[in-house]
């Protein structure tokens, strides 16, 4: 079987399990998808969204975000963990994107990337999910599994991005990689793993045995 086989496969298999993923970061617009993002470095979704709806009743779009203070900021968001960062961060972006962007998310990587404490992967989830353009984020869980899965031999996310999107076919970049992470989750954890019951490891890892 070469890669591309593989790979058609476990995305056929990615398609039954997962038809229709949703973005699991509660949201209404870019920018309270930006600040979501933002918060889930180092952050589980389900804690992100427990955190939201206090953080945007106080305020949910950069004007009013602004008003509050970072240490403002800081204490809401402190079950995110990374709190001083991410609050320094969320002022920061909400400032330039008043001041820069007349109040709206930039829709560009390179503007996206200039926000403060807006890495590439934080754009590429933004981009993709509410822009609608082909990205595939990359996180050290999607890392984890294309190494399992033996899609890269990448010793970081960057390596594995492009070995992703250089396998996965572009239209299914903004799909596949929710597919993955709901994957992950409920049939791939990183610890406890039984691969004799996970729908993918069970084939790709006896073949390996065998080989």
């Amino acid at each position: 079987m070469t890669k591309s086989e593989k790979v058609s496969d476990i995305l056929n298999i990615l398609d039954k399990l997962y038809p229709h993923p949703e973005v699991p970061l509660q949201h209404k617009d870019a920018y309270t998808l930006l600040v979501s993002v933002l918060l889930s470095a180092q952050c589980t979704d389900v804690r992100v969204n427990q955190v939201t709806p206090h953080l945007f009743k106080q305020a949910d779009n950069p004007y009013d975000m602004m008003k509050l203070s970072a240490d403002e900021i800081r204490e809401i968001i402190k079950p995110c963990g990374l709190s001083p960062m991410k609050s320094k961060g969320i002022a920061g972006l909400s400032k330039i994107i008043v001041e820069k962007h007349n109040g709206k998310v930039p829709s560009s990587f390179e503007e996206l990337e200039e926000l403060p404490a807006v890495g590439h992967k934080t754009a590429s989830v933004v981009m993709t999910q509410w822009f609608g353009i082909p990205a595939f984020p990359v996180d050290t869980h999607i890392h984890r599994l294309a190494h399992r899965w033996s899609l890269t031999n990448g010793k970081n996310v960057e390596q594995t991005e492009k070995d992703l999107k250089r396998l996965i076919p572009q239209k299914k970049w903004n799909k596949a990689h929710l597919q993955i992470i709901y994957f992950g989750r409920e049939y791939c954890p990183a610890r406890g793993h039984n691969w004799k019951t996970c729908p993918i490891c069970k084939t790709y890892m006896r073949k390996a045995l065998r080989d």
